[in-house]
Formats: C-alpha cells, sequence, structure tokens
C-alpha cells in the first residue's frame, strides 16, 4: 500500500488547513483511496491509497501549495486494515513517518521511504518534479494545468484570449511535456517498487 503523510508548515503561524486539506486531496486522488484522507493529530493528514498515479498527483499538488510536506511510505499494513486510516498499521505507515520527517527539510518538501533499492531513486525522481512544479510562473502553471485537463492548445488560447504561439512558449517554458513524461516514469516505478515489498 501506499501511505501518504502531510505535514502542515507554519501551523502555528497560519490557520487550520487540514480541513481544506482533506478536501483538496481526497479530490485529486479520486478512486485510488483505500482508506480516507484524515486528520492523525494536529496538524497531520494521513491516507491509504491503492494507486500510484494518484500518490504523485496529490504528492506535486502539496509540493505546487507550498504549505505541506509531503512524506510517502511504501510497503505492506497489517490486514484486515481498520476503517479509521489514524488506527492502521505496518510497515508502510512507518516509513510515512519517517518520509514526512525527512520532507520537512528535502527539496520540495516531499520524500519517499521504503525497503526497496529503488527508494532513494523514486524519491530523487519526486523531489525534481516538485522542484519543477514550484518554480514555475503561475501563467505557466495555468496553462499546463488546462492542457493536463484534456484541452488543446487553441482551446486554451480561446479561453485565455492569448495566441496559440504564446500557450506553446508557456508549456515549453515550465517545461509541460517533459514533466509530463517523467511524472509518468514516477507512476511506473513506484508501481514496480509496490509490487516487489508487498509480494
Amino acid at each position: 500500500m501506499y501511505v501518504l503523510t502531510m505535514d502542515q508548515k507554519g501551523s502555528r503561524r497560519g490557520g487550520d488547513l487540514v480541513g481544506e486539506g482533506v478536501r483538496t486531496f481526497a479530490a485529486l486522488a479520486g478512486a485510488g483511496v483505500a482508506r480516507p484522507f484524515q486528520r492523525t493529530a494536529g496538524d497531520e493528514i494521513q491516507a491509504v491509497l491503492t494507486e500510484a498515479a494518484s500518490v504523485v498527483e496529490v504528492m506535486l499538488h502539496a509540493a505546487r501549495d507550498g504549505r505541506w510536506s509531503a512524506g510517502l511510505g511504501v510497503g505492506p499494513v497489517e490486514q484486515p486494515m481498520p476503517e479509521e486510516t489514524r488506527a492502521g498499521r505496518g510497515p508502510a505507515f512507518e516509513h510515512a513517518r519517517d518520509a514526512v520527517t525527512r520532507a520537512k527539510r528535502a527539496p520540495g518538501g516531499v520524500a519517499c521511504t521504503a525497503e526497496h533499492p529503488d527508494a532513494e531513486h523514486v524519491e530523487a525522481v519526486l523531489q525534481l518534479l516538485a522542484e519543477l512544479d514550484h518554480r514555475r510562473t503561475d501563467s505557466s502553471q495555468q496553462v499546463g494545468e488546462l492542457i493536463a485537463g484534456g484541452r488543446t492548445q487553441t482551446e486554451v488560447a480561446e479561453q485565455l484570449g492569448v495566441s496559440q504561439q504564446a500557450v506553446s512558449r508557456a508549456l515549453d517554458r515550465g517545461l509541460w511535456h517533459q514533466t509530463r513524461r517523467v511524472a509518468s516514469l514516477a507512476v511506473q516505478m513506484l508501481e514496480t517498487m509496490h509490487e516487489e515489498v508487498t509480494a
């Protein structure tokens, strides 16, 4: 299983974002949720996911948002799983705890822990993607998200009131095509690692 633990940054200086985070992350994860996002303690959120694509989507959103540290633990969980996410136990939960602690000082604010030789490589790819997302301009991010949502460059140009060439330049500046390929690689790496650590 994939266990995600998200820790709000600077919660003592700002408001509690857990409620907002739970709704946002749940919507992003979609059907890939085995146990729901919920507050575990204080300003932390945890969930158990079954789909690597959902994991990557949520972690990158958290990194782009900038208000969360995101830790991913990959491995088995004790069965049967309790209905409450916070009551779950097993190596994946332990790994998620380690990962979120390291994520607080990691590039992009994301980290991954698993008992697998490729865990470090998966973490490096996720951190690269998170850094790319974080450094994009708002306009490039908006264009990329619209394209990722299924619109064509022509449709995006019409919606934003710009030329198709401007949309193409925004995609190039934001390295969107490259990022999508690397994100697909991250999903494949996670799926392979998951299969091997839970076999």
